[in-house]
């Protein structure tokens, strides 16, 4: 048993202490798919439980398309999509030490090594470099860290959501879909739908659906001790789960 301790005094109490035993499991499956784990490399698991029906959809909606996963983490969408028979997926994260999951849990998969692409850099140049090579995908997903800042560039998901969506939206394919995930806790559901129905008053860009957080992760009626700090309604958790289609004036394909 791990004991991980989110205001503890110091990394050893947040990444976690044995309470008994001294072996910890190394991969997870979900949907008859695995993902590589180390419950001690970071602060959380290294696999988010509340993204367990973008997943299915990945794993359903995924056959034949080329995909970008930025922000990857440890890859567990990309490798979905993977499993779901994506042609090609493109793995992005500025932790090199994160990614190396993606690639085990693609391993652990028996999937073919050509395609998967791993993108350890800052989100900022590579998707400068990809418009720059005029790059193209049917699936991209954007699932930033609340606030990040380098050198390249800055993600505050409590105010500029909209920036980073017109930053990416560039790379998506004529009619493919664009993945929107913003888990900022005090942005409430109205507002950040609101963001999007802006965006969506352009003949290119379209709302397609909402992706609920599972309800064993939000709490059952009879288990919420109490609400979020604001109303994430529409949604269904601060977590908040979008799919835009997208529509190119050119219509490129490639």
């Amino acid at each position: 048993m791990l004991l991980k301790q989110r205001g503890g005094s110091d990394e050893f109490q947040k990444k976690g202490q044995f309470l008994t035993g001294n072996h910890l499991p190394d991969q997870i499956t979900e949907f008859g798919v695995h993902y590589a784990l180390d419950l001690q490399m970071n602060r959380d698991a290294g696999f988010y439980l509340d993204t367990r029906h973008l997943r299915r959809w990945l794993l359903d909606n995924a056959a034949g398309k080329r995909l970008l996963n930025t922000f990857a983490y440890t890859g567990s969408l990309g490798v979905a999509a993977g499993v779901g028979g994506a042609a090609e997926v493109i793995q992005t994260d500025i932790s090199r030490k994160f990614l190396q999951f993606a690639k085990l849990s693609w391993e652990l998969n028996e999937l073919h090594k050509k395609e998967q692409r791993i993108l350890p850099d800052d989100f900022f140049r590579v998707v400068g470099r990809l418009r720059h090579q005029d790059r193209l995908f049917d699936r991209v997903i954007l699932d930033p860290p609340f606030f990040s800042a380098t050198a390249a560039g800055r993600v505050d998901l409590q105010n500029e959501s909209t920036r980073l969506i017109n930053k990416i939206r560039p790379l998506v394919a004529h009619e493919g879909r664009l993945v929107v995930i913003n888990n900022a806790l005090f942005l409430s559901g109205a507002d950040f739908m609101g963001e999007l129905e802006q965006l969506c008053r352009s003949e290119y860009l379209s709302f397609e659906q909402i992706i609920p957080i599972p309800e064993d992760i939000t709490g059952y009626p009879d288990t919420i001790v109490s609400p979020p700090p604001v109303d994430p309604a529409p949604f269904n958790h601060p977590t908040k789960i979008a799919i835009l289609r997208v529509t190119r004036k050119d219509q490129r394909t490639s």
